[in-house]
This record gives structure tokens, sequence and C-alpha cells, in this order.
């Protein structure tokens, strides 16, 4: 395609089950609006779109556990969505919901169509169904032992530990999410999209057509979809939520939601440019145009093979020209959870860091999960903000800033001669927006933002390396130009820093003195992508300038200890919920619960056995006799911290070697919540010897 006239960005329905989470923000928003900002920036035409996903089992699901109707669910969850969304600087053009009429209306007249066409296949099938809750499971409503990798809590529609598409009937040991129970199976005549139909193509379309210009973690999970041969799927559910089949012998069905999803992109811009007084078919059927659907990697089959086979069966659309997808990000090394509350809520993030959304922003982006899953710690994410934002960007700002203020009151200096080291600096600055600018348009986020980072590098090394604040003191004429080199750095820094940290490039035009894109100001400097690339001067001489502010804050370890406190509360939370009770022992009578002499003790002395981990040496008085007992506790304890610890002792154990040593008893133990070993003694003192029964 020769220069887009106009750009189509999509970025996922997020599901209106939960909130937002940084998975969520890394794998689909922060890339897609670094993207669409970026294009803004250039003086492109752009319809960046998303929405919220409100049909699916998924909803009716989450609102049979709260106790309340799904409509609940949504409206709550859509509000925090859209909330966190717009707190975090994601810049939709409009941002909708599949609930909404015109989107009913629009998927409605979708499905039509492509019945009219005979573009749909009409099967009965097979399909699993709850006798007790007296429905057909959708597939969310079925958990079962997926076929491919054995994942025992494989979906019906999909495994999230392989990313496998099945269908629920394919499950080994099938089970309803409802009632628990052993489904059924049971026929019900559905309306199928035939893939096979469109499989010559998809094959010249993606593998033929796209090669090159899709990222490989892309082409080769649709190689493997194609090359394994593609199936009819399901348009149509059994379920009473979502949007009704438009169809008169289809009562009690509802759109698949896979299927109305992606047509919420298509609603969703008809609702923005209603609004805007656009026309919405430009954005989905004119050549010119250039549409991206940025999606995590588990959306790739639906976004790569089914919705492009949807719009090439309606027959007037236009097809991505890129799907960018990303990996997983995972948390402290283990994956993402929602139902577990392993994740790092937006919401709470911005209640724990306020006014920090730039730097879980950046820390994002430099750690995107682009071409492997990829791990967010939070000491990393101390590091990227104190050893870079702080550091690098914040500190270069602060420094020509405060100079700035301190030699001429905050104006801008008129330079003298340039020395070729200036030359150098100003001609280097210029080429960091095509740099930075050709990374994004190839979708590589991490390696742009570090570009970003090196045109501040650049600025800290300037100022290091000409140390105006020496130089004021024998030379001010130099220092004058020094300080004009540096303040052009810094004018630059504030266009290329939007698509990445926005309320930092803000703050940063403000401490300048120049407008922002969004800004009301008359008669004030707007430096635009371009500019920074043709303009000699971006600030010039004789400006006024403002105070100096941090950009940034150094965050400490307590603050991150903190957060790292509370995944552990969650993990311990978590492992307590999921541990298996051992099941009751055999029932013995009361004459055998007599044969046990357990007695209160106390340690008298302690010692590690050697060549041991978890066995320690300890001298018990139990009150009849001190004697030896072997114990595997020294994971939990130090020998010198249970000194003097009263005990419960099973007395008449049995003596048995031990690593050399005999052990003439054993002390009772249980676990608690972290793994640790507690032992079972009094509440308060007794007397050694005192029997437990």
């Amino acid at each position: 395609m020769s220069a887009p006239k106009r750009y189509t960005i999509t970025a996922a329905l997020p599901y209106t089950n939960g909130p937002i989470h940084i998975g969520h923000l890394a794998g689909v928003y922060v890339p897609a609006d670094i993207y669409a900002r970026y294009l803004r920036l250039t003086g492109n035409d752009v319809a960046y779109i998303s929405g919220s996903d409100e049909h699916g089992a998924a909803i009716p699901m989450k609102a049979k556990k709260e106790g309340v109707s799904p409509q609940v669910i949504i409206d709550k969850y859509h509000g925090i969505i859209k909330k966190s969304f717009e707190d975090f600087g994601i810049s939709f053009d409009n941002y909708s919901r599949t609930s909404s009429k015109i989107h009913h209306e629009t998927a409605s007249d979708f499905f039509t169509k492509l019945y009219n066409d005979g573009e749909f296949v009409e099967e009965v099938s097979a399909q699993l169904y709850d006798e007790e809750a007296n429905q057909f499971l959708a597939d969310r409503f079925v958990v079962g032992t997926c076929p491919k990798c054995g994942f025992e809590e494989s979906y019906g529609d999909q495994c999230e530990n392989c990313g496998t598409s099945h269908n629920a009937t394919d499950l080994i040991n099938p089970k309803s999410a409802i009632t628990g129970n052993v489904p059924t199976v049971k026929e019900t005549k559905h309306w199928f999209l035939p893939l096979d139909k469109h499989e010559a193509f998809l094959r010249e379309w993606i593998l033929e057509g796209h090669k090159k210009d899709w990222k490989p973690n892309v082409y080769g999970q649709v190689k493997s979809w194609v090359e394994d041969g593609l199936r009819p799927r399901a348009v149509t559910r059994d379920l009473d939520w979502g949007i009704p089949v438009p169809l008169k012998d289809a009562e009690g069905k509802v759109l698949y939601v896979w299927f109305d999803a992606p047509i919420g992109y298509i609603s969703s811009t008809k609702e923005w440019a209603a609004r805007e007084g656009k026309n919405w078919e430009d954005y989905w059927k004119k050549d010119d145009t250039k549409m991206v659907h940025f999606i995590g990697k588990d959306n790739i089959v639906f976004h790569c093979i089914i919705f492009p086979a949807m719009l090439k069966a309606h027959g007037d659309y236009i097809l991505p020209d890129n799907v960018p997808a990303n990996e997983f990000l995972n948390l402290e090394g283990n994956k993402l959870s929602t139902s577990k509350n392993w994740a790092v809520w937006l919401h709470e993030y911005l209640e724990e860091f306020p006014n920090q959304q730039d730097v879980l922003r950046y820390t994002l982006t430099a750690n995107a999960p682009e071409s492997k899953d990829n791990d967010f710690t939070w000491k990393d994410f101390q590091a990227k903000n104190n050893n870079e934002l702080v550091a690098i960007f914040g500190n270069f700002i602060n420094r020509v800033v405060v100079l700035t203020n301190k030699y001429y009151a905050g104006i801008v200096p008129e330079p003298n001669d340039f020395t070729e080291v200036d030359e150098d600096v100003l001609a280097a600055v210029k080429e960091f927006p095509n740099i930075i600018g050709k990374s994004i348009e190839r979708y590589r986020f991490r390696e742009a933002s570090q570009e970003l980072m090196n045109l501040a590098r650049l600025g800290n090394k300037y100022l290091a390396d000409e140390e105006p604040w020496k130089v004021i003191k024998v030379d001010a004429e130099r220092v004058q130009t020094i300080m004009y080199v540096a303040l052009q750095i810094s004018a630059a820094l504030a266009v290329v820093s939007e698509p990445f940290l926005p309320f930092t490039s803000k703050k940063l035009k403000n401490i300048l003195n120049v407008s922002s894109s969004d800004s009301t100001q008359e008669n004030c400097i707007e430096n635009t992508w371009t500019d920074v690339t043709e303009k000699d001067v971006l600030l010039p001489a004789a400006h006024q300038i403002n105070k100096a502010e941090l950009l940034f804050s150094k965050i400490e370890d307590k603050t991150i200890d903190a957060q790292i406190e509370k995944l552990e509360a969650t993990k311990i939370a978590n492992e307590q919920e999921n541990k298996v009770v051992e099941p009751q022992k055999e029932t013995i009578e009361f004459d055998d619960f007599t044969k046990l002499d357990i007695r209160i003790g106390t340690i008298l002395e302690a010692e590690k056995v050697a060549k041991t981990k978890k066995l320690l040496k300890l001298k018990v008085d139990v009150g009849i006799d001190v004697r030896t007992i072997v114990s595997g506790i020294a994971e939990s304890f130090s020998p010198e911290e249970i000194i003097g610890q009263q005990v419960s002792v099973l007395v008449n154990l049995a003596p048995r070697k031990i690593r050399g040593v005999e052990s003439q008893g054993m002390i009772l133990m249980t676990d608690t919540p972290d793994g640790k070993l507690a032992f079972v003694a009094p509440e308060k003192a007794v007397k050694n010897g005192q029997q437990v029964s």
C-alpha cells in the first residue's frame, strides 16, 4: 500500500467480568496507544477504536457467582475499565460497549447479510448438556482436560495453558462449571461459518502475502492453524445472554461471542463517526485505509483467521494490514491470573502510586512481551524509574531548567557561535523523530522507547561534557550557547516523549511554556513531530520558560517491599484456598487412642544433624526423663530460637535410628499458611510430663 489516507486502529475488547491489570496494558493497550498517538502527531487521520465485550458465558458465570444480574456485572466493570483507560491516558477516539443498541443492530445486520448470501452452514450437532441445570453448556461453563496438552482446567473453547482452541466435546473428563456434574450430550441446531471454504484465500493472503511483514509469533501460529486444516465453526450458541440470532427458528439462541465481539470494532466506529460527523465506511471499506489490530496472543486465531474470513464473506470490507500481537506478561515469575488475584490492578496501582501512570507505561513498554513471554517484577519497575526516568530523563530536564532560571531568570539565552560539538548534537537531535518513528511503524515499541531514552542520554552527556556550571565562571558567552542547545534538546524531548509518556510530555511542555496538543493557549509555541526534524529552532531566544518541577520521583525500597509483601500474601492465600485437606484416616477404637502417651516437654538443647538440611537433634525434658529426639524442623527453625520451647511429645513411640542418632519419641507439628512448621504446644506454660488427653 502507498501512504495510507487514514488509519483504523483497533484494540482488543476486554471482557467486563473483572478490572484491567498490567498484562492487558502491556499486551494491547499501551502499544496501540503509542502507535495511535504517534500517527496523530505526524498528521495522520486516525480512528483508535475499542469497547467493552459484554457478552459470552463469562458474564453470566460471574453474575451467578455474585448473585446478581448480568447487567449489574457489565455496568460495574465497564465503568471500572473505561475509567482505568482514561486514567492511564489510553487515547481512544471511541470506547463503546457491545450491549449498546448500535452494536446489536450492526451484529444482527452482519449475520443476516451472511445468512442471506448463503455463507453459513446449518447443522445439528452434539453439545454438552447439564441435566440438573436444564441447559446446554456454553464453552466457559465446561471445564475438563485439554486433549492436546493434558491441562486439567481447560475451558470448552480454549486451553489457557497451551492456547489451543477446541470444541467442548473434545475435552477429556468434562464437568459442568454450574453444578459440577458430568454433562450428557444432546443434539441442537446451529449455524456455522465454513472456514474450510476460505482456506485457499487465507493461505494466499497470510502465508504468501504477509510472510515478511507479520511478526514471527503471529505468522507461526496462523500457519500452524491453516496447515492443520480449517473446519466449520459455530456462530450461534444456546445461551440466554447475548444478541438474539435474527432468525425465526432460532429461539433461545444468541450470536456466539467470538462472532459478535469483533463486529464491535465496526459498531464503535459507527458511534464515533456519527458523533464526529465522519463517514464510518471510509475507515472500514476504503482501500486507502490501513487497518491494524492490536491484540494478545490468545486472540490471534480470531483476528487473523476467523474475523478476516467473516469480512471476506461479507464482501464490502478491507482486511487488516497487520496484527502485531504480543505474547503474555507474567508477574514475578508466575502467570497473571484474575481468578487468583495474581495481578497488578490498574485502579489499585493509581491508589498506591498516584500520578505515576507514565512510570508504569514506560516500564511495560521497555519490558514488553513483543516476541516472547516476559516478566514484570517490582524491582525492575523500581530500577526503570530510578535509573532511567529519574536519573537520565528527569535529571537532564531538571538541570537545564534550574540553570536557565538561575543564569537567565528563565529566559532562553541568545546563542553565540556554535562549536562543532554543538552542531553535531543539534544535528543528532533532528534524527531522533525518524529513528523513533521507524521503530514505531515496525511495531518495535521497546526499541522505540530506548531510542527516546537515548535522546535524554545525549542531553545528559552534552551537559556533563560542556559543564556550564564551571564554564560560567570564565566564559559567560559560551554558557549562553550551551544552555540554548540544551533547551533545544529539552523541547525535542517534550514532543517525541508524548506517545510513550503523555503525562510527562504535558508537564514538560508546561515547564517549557510551549503548548500541548490539547492546549487552548493562544500565540504560544507549538512544535510538531516533523518540526523537531525540520526546524532549526524549537525554543527561540528570549522565550520565557517556567520554574523547574520534578518530572519523576525516586521510588524507595520500602514502597517496593510493600508491593512484594502484598503479592506474597496473595500467594499464601491462594495456596491455603487450594490446599487439599487430607481425608480422615481409618476409624480407630478408643482403646487404640489410649495407647498413645503424649506429654508436654521442654527443649533444653538443639543442634543441626551433620550433612542434612531438615534434621535437628534435640534434648527434651519430658518430665519422666530427658531424652534425645531427632526432628525434621531445621528449615522452619534455627537451633537457638527453640531453646526453652514447650512442645507435645509422643513419648511411647518405639525408638529408631535416624542418621546414626537414636530418636526416642516424636514432636507433634502442624503447617502454617506460609508453608512453615509450627509446634503443637500448650497456650500457657505447664509442668513437664503433663499428659495430653
